[in-house]
């Protein structure tokens, strides 16, 4: 994976906004990345040669193309809306797909057309300071191309990109639904480590709630809420997505490339299986530390109530002797202050040990 340097950007308004009162079919990006002009990135393979180039208009990217070859076109930035219906309409995409494209509030989908299958996915990693990165990302695959839609330069993609650069690898051997497939399972590879992520989060609160439960604590863990139900969204429909390819009878994708589909199916499974052990495990964390926060309240409040109990008999012979009444003998005995110094110490000695044998201290 290629080193991965992002900024958080922080939302302030609503994009959805935006898309109020427009027409079904208007492309228009909802993102909140940087605008920038799109970038083409375009791979041309076959088991024999690799070509790599970056056509700056669509006119040289259709000249790029080669019919005797497998296509890997990559565009990067969505936020240049002109220029992806220009680029829709050279391909024949439909106004609704370009808009989904684009859309980054899109939950994962997959359409079936007449000569492409469209995809949407979100691609999650980690940046270099371990925060978790959500990309928007679609696929379109036609007979002999793939076609892909991405937010950001940095991607879970370089595996594939180094595999196709590999003059033995089974990709070059074999045409683009496999590249399709090997796409859609290098970012599903990715949510592993995204969930490991997640996982080493979990263990490492767990051991702070028992450890020193502080509101701090409360703060990172309602993060990890968020963060695991924010992952969930955007991974759990991924597997009745993939199990969809896997039925479906179009003719763009083979028989061996459904093979691998199904291995994709069981990761997908295996995933959404830990996710949901994640899930239960997170919403729990709240819970120990709310019951950690009691205990260590109630261990407190039982100190007290001990050191209160050891002194109110010892104030309640202070009080008595405070009173100054002039008929109390023991006000006039010589040896009276140090016996009533004796019994107090004694009420403190025997109160300690009964209060060890009853193991409250």
């Amino acid at each position: 994976m290629r080193k991965i340097k992002t900024k958080a950007i922080k939302p302030k308004i609503s994009r959805a906004n935006k898309k109020v009162g427009k027409a079904p079919g208007t492309i228009t990006y909802l993102g909140y990345r940087e605008k920038t002009d799109s970038v083409i990135h375009v791979i041309n393979y076959d088991e024999s040669s690799v070509d790599e180039n970056y056509p700056k208009t669509i006119k040289e990217l259709l000249d790029s193309k080669k019919a005797n070859q497998t296509n890997w076109i990559d565009v990067v930035g969505l936020n240049d809306e002109s220029f992806i219906e220009r680029l829709g309409k050279q391909f024949g995409l439909n106004a609704l797909l370009l808009e989904d494209a684009v859309n980054t509030q899109q939950r994962p989908k997959i359409d079936e057309y007449g000569d492409h299958i469209f995809a949407v996915f979100k691609m999650l990693y980690l940046d270099e300071h371990s925060v978790l990165v959500s990309e928007h990302v679609a696929l379109v695959l036609f007979k002999d191309s793939v076609l892909v839609f991405q937010e950001l330069e940095e991607d879970v993609f370089e595996g594939v990109r180094n595999r196709i650069k590999s003059k033995d690898s089974r990709i070059r051997k074999r045409g683009a639904d496999y590249l399709f497939f090997a796409l859609i399972d290098a970012i599903i590879d990715n949510y592993f480590f995204v969930l490991e992520n997640i996982h080493l989060k979990i263990e490492e609160l767990e051991e702070e709630v028992y450890a020193d439960p502080n509101p701090d604590i409360a703060k990172r863990i309602q993060y990890l809420k968020k963060e695991v139900l924010k992952v969930r969204r955007f991974i759990y429909p991924v597997r009745d997505l993939v199990s969809r390819l896997v039925d479906s009878e179009n003719e763009l994708i083979s028989k061996d490339t459904r093979v691998y589909l199904r291995d994709a199916l069981d990761h997908c499974i295996e995933i959404n299986e830990s996710l949901q052990i994640y899930r239960e495990m997170s919403m729990s964390l709240m819970e120990m530390y709310m019951s950690n926060m009691s205990n260590k309240m109630n261990e407190v409040m039982k100190v007290l109530t001990i050191m209160a109990s050891i002194f109110i008999p010892l104030t309640f012979i202070a009080g008595i002797y405070g009173m100054n009444f002039d008929n109390m003998p023991e006000l006039h005995s010589k040896n009276g202050y140090f016996i009533v110094w004796g019994v107090m110490i004694a009420l403190f000695i025997g109160m300690m040990i009964y209060f060890k044998r009853k193991k409250w201290l």
